[in-house]
This record gives C-alpha cells, sequence and structure tokens, in this order.
C-alpha cells in the first residue's frame, strides 16, 4: 500500500470509529488507511484472550471465524473512516463471507496483520477481500461483503 496521504489509528480512535469494545475488539491498531481503498490492521494474538480458556486450552488456537472479525473489524474502520458524513450511531455490519481459506494456525505470540481491500461498492453496500498473515505466512483469506446501517 502506497499514498501520499497514508492514516494512522490508535486504540481511541478505533473505538471513535467501530462500535467494538473488550472483549469483542479484535483489532489494536490500524496502520494505514487509504481512503476508500484499503487498510491494514493489526491484531496482537496473546495467551490472554478470553477464547483461549475453551478453544483449546491444551492446544490454544485462535478460532477461525475471530480471524473473519478481526478483517471486517478493519474494514469497518476503513469503511467508517472513508465516510466522513457516516453519523456515529451508524454501525458498518458484516453481510457475508464467501471463499475462505485458513492456511495456518493462529496462536499466542503471533501478530496478525489484516490487510483489506474494496472491491467494490455501491451506496451503503461494499464487498472486499482480506487476508490476515503473520511473519509474512498467510494465514487466512476471505472475500466478504458489509453494509452501512441505515
Amino acid at each position: 500500500m502506497s499514498s501520499s496521504k497514508t492514516i494512522t489509528l490508535n486504540y481511541n480512535e478505533i473505538v471513535d470509529l467501530i462500535p467494538h469494545r473488550y472483549p469483542f475488539l479484535f483489532i489494536d491498531r490500524v496502520e494505514e488507511i487509504i481512503e476508500n481503498e484499503c487498510a491494514v490492521g493489526i491484531k496482537n494474538v496473546t495467551i490472554n484472550e478470553n477464547f483461549f480458556i475453551g478453544h483449546f486450552p491444551e492446544f490454544p488456537v485462535m478460532p477461525g471465524v475471530l480471524i473473519i472479525e478481526a478483517m471486517a473489524q478493519t474494514a469497518a474502520c476503513l469503511i467508517s473512516y472513508s465516510n466522513k458524513n457516516l453519523k456515529k450511531q451508524k454501525a458498518v455490519f458484516l453481510t457475508s463471507v464467501d471463499n475462505t481459506k485458513f492456511k495456518k494456525m493462529t496462536t499466542p505470540g503471533c501478530i496478525l496483520k489484516l490487510e483489506v481491500k474494496v472491491i467494490s461498492s455501491r451506496k451503503n453496500f461494499y464487498k472486499l477481500s482480506g487476508t490476515a498473515s503473520s511473519k509474512g505466512e498467510m494465514m487466512a483469506t476471505s472475500n466478504f461483503s458489509a453494509m452501512i446501517q441505515s
């Protein structure tokens, strides 16, 4: 990703854009946003995550559905940031998930780099592609769609 105007968001800026909060906020920062195009989110996976209590205690693995949720939250930041006129009460909802593949297990200590790109948009509806990688290795890929609550 490259642009003359790249935006970085910290935790406080993320919670100003999307309604997710602990324990269901799955991104720690957004390293890049290019408005209406793409974003890169970061999730530091630690053993202290609530889901590791039961998934699985002897072999902790981040559930795949939560990796997709982290991609979707990164996309929600991109969409919310790009739509300055979006009222604070509006939310971005995941509407479909397609062609998802999990390549490697995500375990404590992984730093997930969540890259999302807008494939198309029309009014309040977006089609996106996303990848999750760690140390240059692909962990998951997915195509998904989202819409702005109206």
